[in-house]
């Protein structure tokens, strides 16, 4: 009997245990429901015990101690506690791992911690029309399903206080597939994606995500599964 509460205890440590927010402070994105229900069903797929909430409560320091991954889809400056914002970035920097996914950019401009540990913030979407998309690295878990180059309509954000010297660029623009007078980088350089260690934990990025039907393609399921089986160190 008491092996089999030790191996049952055992084998819950080994559930990844992942929280996904999704709070719109800002505008609210109309795939907010897509995510959750592809992240749960993800969940199921590749056993992770995954909760969605859009509660700014349920994140504290105590939630957080039994979390292995915190995912923002979140928009606006969220009204998180002192205690809050210290708890989340220490989860990160002490060894945990983040999941931003296209709007986490877009939150928390009176934040500054949190665009450290992101790497940066959201500046303006000048295209949102079909794209062509390099991938930088097609080696990593994120991008390896998505070949060299390829298209996608969605909804294209560009940074500020984002600098590759800072980060691992996953994917980026294909400039020659936009008007780039629309942008508002003066080095041309406009990243889709990243990841990057904080302190002793792991943090990624996706700036895709904004329309509804994307959720359910194949390739961008495999694209976030990709992303969370790097921010836990599946890779």
């Amino acid at each position: 009997m008491l092996m089999s509460v030790v191996l049952l205890v055992e084998k819950e440590r080994l559930v990844p245990n992942i929280l996904v927010l999704r709070h719109s402070a800002g505008f609210e994105h109309s795939y907010l429901p897509d995510c959750e229900v592809v992240f749960k069903q993800l969940g199921i797929e590749h056993g992770w015990n995954v909760t969605t909430t859009h509660r700014l409560d349920k994140v504290t320091p105590e939630s957080l101690a039994k979390l292995d991954l915190l995912v923002f889809a979140t928009t606006g400056n969220l009204d998180f506690s002192a205690e809050q914002k210290t708890a989340i970035i220490d989860f990160v920097h002490d060894g945990k791992a983040f999941f931003g996914v296209h709007n986490a950019t877009d939150t928390g401009y009176d934040w500054p911690q949190y665009g450290a540990m992101l790497g940066g913030w959201f500046d303006g979407h000048p295209w949102h029309q079909q794209v062509g998309i390099i991938v930088e690295n097609t080696d990593h878990p994120a991008t390896r399903m998505l070949g060299e180059r390829f298209e996608v309509t969605d909804e294209i954000y560009t940074f500020k206080d984002w600098d590759r010297s800072k980060t691992n660029v996953l994917m980026r623009i294909d400039n020659d597939s936009v008007d780039l007078a629309k942008g508002n980088r003066e080095d041309h350089d406009y990243a889709m994606g990243w990841y990057h260690n904080f302190g002793s934990g792991r943090v990624i990025y996706t700036g895709l995500g904004h329309p509804d039907a994307l959720w359910y393609e194949d390739w961008f399921r495999q694209h976030i599964t990709g992303c969370v089986n790097w921010a836990l160190g599946q890779d």
